[in-house]
């Protein structure tokens, strides 16, 4: 494959700024409104534009927008998630999550993902250490379908699916699987959002020396 360079788009002029401080998690989305070809060229443009170990570039995007095939991608994602949820917490359903858990949210995308317009599946053509190649690629995505107003999540799968979801979409063997992302316009708003402050996350030249702000 031949490398190239590229202009920025002008259809990414929102400042970074902007999109970095009112970039949310965005799980319910528009199953009515189509992501444009155009648009989700941007999303791709922006992944290959990240750094990655060595300027190997591994990672491999399968961009998903047939909608049967997200249907049925759906119960994969659904019996993924609370896979997970019951090897962490022995969770089963909705109702053995306590009250005021994170989790309370993030299961709505177990019931959303099959009504999704559009998936995108990250894989790398290395092992699973090639995930840190792979992840700044997937951010970049996130911060440019903010800037185009898509909202979207980062998640991943269980390995109890992996096989369903490889046979699915035809991805060939050799691929690894790392991350899943939803897109699509959102059925809420974005940012502001709430996170801890940096001055209560963050150290300075050593762990018990607090940065030197509040």
């Amino acid at each position: 494959m031949d490398m190239i360079r590229m202009d920025v788009p002008s259809g990414l002029s929102m400042p970074l700024g902007e999109a970095m401080f009112t970039q949310r998690a965005t799980r319910r989305l528009d199953p009515n409104r189509a992501i444009p070809e155009e648009a989700i060229k941007l999303l791709l443009d922006a992944a290959s534009k990240a750094p990655n170990g060595g300027n190997a570039q591994p990672a491999r995007y399968l961009v998903v927008n047939d909608q049967e095939k997200i249907r049925e991608f759906g119960p994969l994602y659904h019996e993924a998630w609370w896979a997970k949820r019951r090897d962490g917490y022995g969770w089963k359903d909705k109702h053995d999550i306590p009250a005021g858990s994170p989790y309370r949210m993030p299961a709505l995308l177990a019931d959303e993902m099959g009504n999704a317009p559009m998936v995108v599946l990250a894989f790398s053509t290395g092992g699973p250490g090639e995930a840190m190649s792979v992840l700044p690629g997937v951010q970049n995505m996130l911060l440019a379908a903010r800037a185009l107003g898509i909202g979207s999540v980062l998640t991943t799968l269980h390995a109890e699916v992996l096989d369903r979801v490889f046979t699915l979409f035809d991805v060939p063997a050799d691929m690894t699987f790392h991350y899943c992302i939803p897109f699509g316009y959102p059925r809420g708003n974005f940012g502001p959002t709430s996170r801890y402050a940096s001055a209560d996350t963050s150290h300075w030249n050593t762990w018990d020396n607090p940065v030197p702000w509040k």
